[in-house]
């Protein structure tokens, strides 16, 4: 993965002309705090620790600390664009279903479901707290501050691929195919072709989900 990554990445160039803000999401093993790398820290080990599973994966270290996976203290980090950047709507996917349908029976189900629960927990409660706190910010009497004010404006959307028969499937996730991954990239665009053609016109005027419903 190392060598596939820096034959197909110019690091050197991201972080010095990188066009767009990129936040790449770790957690520090020593503490188990999110790390957020911004574009001008990238390197190829800052890619290998967002997807390392410790089962899997050595632990990657960066600068004498280890770093997993960022999905184990965020999956992902929304407040990042919701604070650093100026953007008014927040498009999240979707690749775990918000609700599972039955109750898992099997030792193979019941772990498959925890591992899904902890690493949603994170997401679902900074969502939580979005909708928790854009309501008490719209209810307040008070002149509204800047942070009052950036609550209000924020758009949610929501492309849901979650109902994909190739993400449902566990025994898929740890499949390494390069025609899997082919197959992958266009359920994607055929799921974001479907949800422009229907939210599109949302974009810059409303939120197309219910943060609250959601997730409230």
């Amino acid at each position: 993965m190392r060598d596939l990554l820096n034959r197909q990445i110019d690091f050197e160039q991201l972080r010095t002309r990188c066009p767009f803000k990129l936040f790449i999401g770790t957690t520090q093993v020593s503490t188990g705090k999110l790390r957020l790398f911004r574009a001008h820290e990238l390197t190829v080990d800052v890619l290998l620790a967002s997807a390392c599973l410790p089962k899997i994966h050595r632990t990657v270290e960066i600068d004498g600390e280890g770093y997993w996976d960022g999905g184990y203290s965020a999956n992902p980090a929304v407040f990042p664009l919701a604070y650093e950047c100026q953007a008014r709507d927040i498009l999240l996917v979707l690749l775990n279903p918000l609700k599972r349908e039955g109750i898992p029976h099997t030792v193979e189900e019941i772990e498959a479901r925890i591992v899904e629960l902890a690493f949603s927990a994170n997401f679902m409660r900074e969502m939580r707290m979005f909708a928790h706190a854009a309501e008490f910010s719209g209810s307040a009497l008070r002149p509204k501050g800047r942070l009052e004010r950036r609550l209000q404006e924020l758009r949610f959307h929501m492309i849901d691929a979650s109902q994909l028969d190739t993400l449902l499937r566990t025994d898929t996730k740890l499949l390494a195919h390069g025609p899997f991954f082919e197959q992958l990239q266009e359920q994607g665009r055929t799921c974001a072709d479907a949800w422009l053609a229907k939210e599109y016109h949302a974009l810059g005027r409303r939120s197309s989900i219910d943060v609250k419903q959601l997730f409230g």
